[in-house]
């Protein structure tokens, strides 16, 4: 792993709307591979963290009933044996880390914050390993299995980005004001490229 965080020095709050900016970089991914193979329902994680934001308004706050969520968000993690395309691996780190939030969010010492860190960055960590090994197999073609080095994987560009996003959200939630504003500058922070964590454009 790249990208280690003291997520501890965070408040819940902070830590929330840290999930919850990550995962709008992941949710793409989700709705690339929903159209794709006619699988999920895009918009149930989407409103799902639409929630997320609204519980982190605290001057308008809801209430989030997570065992009817997780319920709702069970329906839609797909089986990676099930699928026969490589896009499969996103939306399925997108919809567990859905899931890990809403578990941090009821169990805040638990490890679910942090996992939202850790599937954000393996999501990227393996489409780069796939990408440099087509990038290699179409310069030399062979049958043997391609190795890849983590090096290779920490020095790509789209990894590269994965970890100054993380670590340049964690640096502005940490002394942000816990608000609506700083949501609102959470969320445009991490989506100034208009693309997901994988470099897939975003649509609206």
């Amino acid at each position: 792993m790249s990208i280690h965080l003291p997520f501890k020095k965070l408040s819940q709050w902070q830590q929330v709307a840290f999930c919850a900016a990550l995962l709008e970089r992941m949710l793409p991914n989700y709705q690339m591979f929903a159209e794709h193979v006619e699988f999920g329902d895009f918009k149930v994680l989407r409103n799902q963290l639409d929630l997320v934001w609204q519980w982190l308004d605290k001057a308008n706050r809801c209430k989030i009933n997570y065992d009817a969520q997780i319920a709702k968000l069970e329906e839609q993690v797909p089986d990676p044996d099930a699928f026969d395309f490589l896009g499969v691996f996103p939306a399925l780190d997108s919809a567990m880390a859905l899931m890990s939030l809403f578990q941090a969010m009821q169990d805040p010492e638990g490890d679910g914050f942090i996992n939202v860190s850790k599937l954000s960055e393996n999501s990227v960590s393996y489409y780069v390993e796939l990408s440099l090994a087509q990038e290699i197999d179409e310069i030399t073609p062979s049958e043997d299995e391609i190795m890849i080095s983590p090096k290779q994987i920490t020095d790509h560009p789209l990894m590269q980005w994965e970890i100054a996003t993380q670590h340049e959200l964690f640096d502005f939630l940490a002394t942000a004001s816990e608000n609506k504003t700083s949501c609102l500058q959470a969320k445009a922070l991490v989506l100034e490229e208009g693309l997901s964590n994988l470099g897939i454009e975003i649509t609206a």
